[in-house]
């Protein structure tokens, strides 16, 4: 299971939301580079980018951090937040992402979201399946839809899709842990999927059993920053994985 770390920026900077609410917002760092340098120097080789501001405008707005990180790092890095054009992802790419994520788009137009699939191919468009009470939310967790998680994450894996995010908005910065129940049944359902699992978590033992489960990959963002796992702790599970 993969270790993914998560960077969210808004004004360039470092920060952290609880269950999505600008309101709630802490800068962690002003410099993204000096977070992501440490990432690196701990053994992580995967990073996960949302780029807030661009959630909130609907078009990439912090692409150069994006850029900064990857010239500066050798991560793998998953970029999203307010990807909504073909140009979008193009300057994504273009800046240095490795994968990037769709959520709103697949809602919204799922034709351009389809398209991006076929040309980018499976290995490099990550489905954003945010949920809360189970129905998919959109536009940087505002909007909640009339869609049902897992027959949505269905569908699209029926067209094509291997990578899907899922995060539960009401864990999300919470540290109470993440929602295993929900992941069990997505994978029961898409035994196959690359599931990533993303909000909650919260300390160190989490990530065995989210291991068991059939996770592919986690996304930890409070829990380092608030020291409740150690980058040393992260360390350990990637050499043991």
């Amino acid at each position: 299971m993969r270790i993914i770390p998560a960077i969210d920026i808004i004004n360039g900077q470092c920060v952290r939301l609880t269950k999505g609410d600008y309101n709630t917002k802490k800068v962690y760092n002003e410099n993204p580079v000096e977070v992501a340098k440490a990432f690196e120097d701990s053994g992580i080789q995967h990073l996960h980018v949302v780029d807030l501001d661009g959630a909130k405008a609907n078009h990439i707005v912090n692409y150069k951090v994006l850029e900064a990180i990857a010239s500066k790092t050798n991560l793998k890095i998953d970029f999203g937040g307010g990807l909504k054009s073909d140009d979008d992802l193009r300057i994504a790419f273009e800046s240095g992402a490795y994968q990037i994520t769709g959520g709103s788009i697949a809602v919204k137009q799922p034709n351009v979201f389809q398209s991006w699939l076929e040309t980018y191919g499976s290995d490099k468009i990550i489905l954003g399946a945010d949920c809360i009470n189970e129905k998919i939310a959109i536009s940087g967790w505002q909007e909640e839809s009339d869609l049902d998680v897992i027959p949505f994450i269905k569908d699209y894996q029926s067209k094509g899709v291997d990578y899907v995010i899922c995060t539960d908005i009401s864990k999300d910065g919470m540290l109470q842990g993440p929602s295993f129940s929900l992941y069990e049944r997505i994978l029961s359902e898409s035994p196959n999927l690359k599931l990533i699992a993303s909000g909650g978590i919260s300390k160190y033992d989490e990530l065995p059993q989210l291991r068991a489960i059939g996770c592919e990959g986690v996304i930890i963002g409070k829990a380092i920053y608030e020291h409740h796992i150690s980058l040393k702790e992260l360390e350990q599970f990637i050499l043991t994985n």
